[in-house]
């Protein structure tokens, strides 16, 4: 045992799950968000960062275990460049799944692989000025556009971030059904993206892929709601799985199906620092 103590698991299944990655790490696949979950969550998310402990941890325990797999909403060059997760010794077994699965990065050779971009994006993307200007939101909303995949509304920087998420939850969804693309809502963030992929199914495609026997996701959104409910799936299917929720008081619906909640993700980072003690 290491200088990290491996918290327990507050439900029996959590705790099988936990067991079961111990009893055969070479097995097992960890499942992790980016923001929130591996980098704190930042006002501008261009400034997102992994918590210093994270990479270090991943680099200890990745060798060990089947894969990890940090799955997200950002495009999946992003997340490699903001992670740091390049050419890291160690991380020879990590893929990023970015855009909800729909693109991947592999350590091994370094490159992404993705198929082309719905055309819904493009067409909401170029109507969407408009629709922010009529709800009255041009000042307060802030756009990102996930390389032509799909297109994120932020309100955190407004001067009440939550009055102006419901104001533009309505007109944004109708946007999004015009052009054949579903709503995502996030932690003041409104993601506006193609239907049909979800962290749960790139979770599930990931797992069965590896022929992984045990599964930990970590996650602090509602983005990861689909990945909790992938877990619990595999788990009927006879793969144990640990539910992490990486603490946070704004997304209650995670840390209740949790089997685990950290504090955050320097919690996140102590938790894989842990793991690696342990295996």
């Amino acid at each position: 045992m290491g200088s990290h103590s491996l918290p327990e698991p507050v439900t029996a299944a959590g705790r099988e799950g936990l067991a079961a990655l111990l009893d055969d790490p070479g097995r097992a696949v960890v499942g992790l968000d980016f923001d929130g979950t591996l980098a704190d969550i930042v006002p501008d998310p261009e400034q997102a960062r992994a918590h210093p402990g994270a990479v270090p941890a991943l680099a200890r325990l990745a060798p060990r275990l089947a894969s990890v797999a940090v799955i997200t909403g950002r495009p999946a060059g992003v997340a490699v460049r903001y992670g740091g997760f390049a050419g890291v010794p160690g991380l020879e077994h990590l893929v990023v799944l970015g855009h909800y699965g729909a693109e991947r990065w592999d350590a091994v050779s370094g490159a992404v692989r993705a198929p082309e971009p719905h055309p819904g994006v493009a067409a909401a993307r170029a109507e969407l000025p408009g629709v922010l200007d009529a709800a009255g939101a041009w000042s307060g909303a802030w756009t990102e556009n996930k390389g032509g995949r799909a297109i994120a509304v932020h309100t955190r920087r407004a001067p009440d971030p939550q009055a102006l998420f419901e104001t533009l939850r309505g007109p944004l969804t109708a946007l999004a059904e015009r052009h054949g693309l579903v709503v995502e809502p996030g932690r003041l963030v409104l993601e506006l993206r193609p239907p049909g992929m979800d962290k749960g199914v790139a979770l599930v495609e990931y797992v069965r892929e590896t022929g992984a026997k045990a599964v930990l996701y970590a996650g602090d959104d509602l983005g990861d709601i689909a990945a909790f409910e992938a877990v619990a799936r595999l788990r009927e299917d006879g793969v144990p799985g640990v539910l992490v929720c990486s603490g946070s008081a704004e997304v209650t619906e995670l840390a209740e199906r949790a089997d685990l909640v950290v504090d955050g993700p320097a919690g996140v980072a102590g938790l894989l620092a842990a793991l690696a003690d342990r295996v």
